[in-house]
């Protein structure tokens, strides 16, 4: 099954995103099977990281919040919030 996790950068953290950067880059290549998409959400000017979005694969809803507190973003407490829904592609989806 699909989750989008969406999560939300704290206010004033792009050290704590910049310091944590390639640990979170490792994490996401290390579970590359089960992170389909992933990438920043970015700010008006199309540069500022201000979050991330991940579409994960996981067996369910507990298996995905477990991954997702696994990244080094959510360890270093980066986030305001996460929120985790199940998510179904449509398209684009390349396995369709």
């Amino acid at each position: 099954m699909l989750f989008a996790v969406s999560c939300t950068d704290k206010a004033d953290s792009l050290n704590v995103r910049l310091e944590n950067r390639p640990d979170h880059i490792e994490f996401l290549k290390v579970n590359s099977g089960a992170i389909k998409i992933a990438g920043p959400y970015i700010g008006e000017d199309g540069e500022a990281m201000t979050g991330s979005l991940l579409i994960v694969e996981a067996a369910d809803l507990a298996a995905a919040k477990a991954l997702a507190a696994g990244d080094p973003y959510a360890k270093a407490g980066l986030f305001a919030s996460v929120d985790i829904r199940p998510w179904k592609w449509v398209v684009g989806n390349p396995g369709a």
